[in-house]
């Protein structure tokens, strides 16, 4: 009830109500807003310091990031078995979804052997955005670093190497991942620092996206 008597409106007048958006949608539209973020990040830099310092500065972060995700799904769904790629695999699916959305990017992982892994990456929104943006060529994919963060924050050993790139013609991107067998499995609540995951690419200047 308003002071002059009247009935107080619901909601200011033309103001529209905040949709009630579920977990998942929210979830979903703060993935899409961060990889945004993450983009005018880059063009920000490669505008003001060129893009030699853009594509060092995207993999460094994209590897923190990348630990602290690996770590968080450690502590969340506990450590995979480093000598089984079949809990690998699972846990890289897992840590894919995190932090992208099927709509942004189609994959899947599958064991190639008893001791290997295959991801592949049929589509990658990114690339798009980079190719709009025209800042495709030049532009070196930190997948590899991203995901040596996922290994080093779940605390397990690999081998990985990039064997097929979108960015440079492929038709997908292919990751080869090879288990250590001394594998680590032990983890923290914070970023661990004395386990680094193996990471080499095949391809240093072509890795995928």
């Amino acid at each position: 009830m308003s002071d002059d008597g009247k009935e107080a409106p619901d909601r200011i007048p033309g103001l529209k109500s905040v949709p009630d958006l579920s977990e998942n949608e929210l979830t979903v539209a703060l993935r899409q807003f961060w990889w945004l973020h993450d983009a005018r990040w880059y063009q920000g830099v490669k505008k003001r310091f060129g893009q030699e310092v853009a594509n060092e500065i995207n993999a460094e972060a994209l590897r923190f990031v990348g630990r602290r995700v690996g770590t968080w799904y450690a502590n969340t769904h506990g450590v995979p078995d480093g000598s089984s790629p079949a809990e690998l695999a699972e846990a890289v699916a897992g840590l894919t979804r995190t932090m992208t959305t099927e709509q942004m990017m189609r994959s899947h992982v599958e064991e190639i052997g008893e001791e290997s892994l295959e991801t592949v990456v049929t589509e990658f929104f990114a690339l798009r955005m980079l190719k709009a943006a025209r800042s495709l060529e030049g532009y070196e994919c930190p997948c590899l670093d991203m995901r040596g963060g996922w290994f080093e924050g779940l605390g397990v050993k690999v081998e990985e190497t990039t064997v097929e790139c979108m960015r440079t013609g492929g038709s997908a991107c292919r990751f080869h991942t090879e288990v250590r067998r001394e594998a680590h499995t032990e983890t923290s609540t914070d970023v661990p620092t004395q386990v680094a995951a193996q990471v080499s690419a095949e391809l240093p200047a072509e890795q995928a996206s």
